[in-house]
């Protein structure tokens, strides 16, 4: 069993940054390949991006590659997304997901886990 809670999320001005963290439990953190989705309102969620059990691949959905950046620390149980030059379009909640298998599906219906979510909102 994994708990996941995010944290982090807010409202930040366009081109600004936020970082979003999730915080997990268990004793099995290091075996789960990790994820970040959001569903913006009145729209499906969609894969933002995901990081292998051991910290060492990543990789991207096209929307946000190059100004995120996924990582984890498996000693602290923690998975983090940082997110620079911040648009309006991604104004969502934000999730924090654990997977047995990597990669993570684009859908998440995959996923064994999911967070809570927590929002961030973009100004422009």
């Amino acid at each position: 069993q994994v708990q996941l809670v995010e944290s982090g999320g807010g409202l930040v001005l366009a081109g600004g940054s936020l970082r979003v963290s999730c915080a997990a439990s268990g004793r099995t953190f290091n075996r789960y390949a990790m994820g970040w989705f959001r569903q913006a309102t009145g729209k499906e969620r969609e894969f933002v991006a995901a990081v292998d059990s051991r910290g060492t691949m990543t990789y991207y959905s096209d929307s946000v590659k190059g100004r995120f950046t996924i990582s984890r620390d498996n000693a602290k149980n923690m998975v983090y997304l940082q997110m620079n030059n911040l648009q309006p379009g991604d104004t969502a909640v934000y999730y924090c997901a654990a997977d047995r298998a990597y990669p993570l599906g684009a859908s998440g219906s995959g996923v064994d886990y999911w967070g809570q979510g927590t929002q961030v909102t973009v100004s422009s």
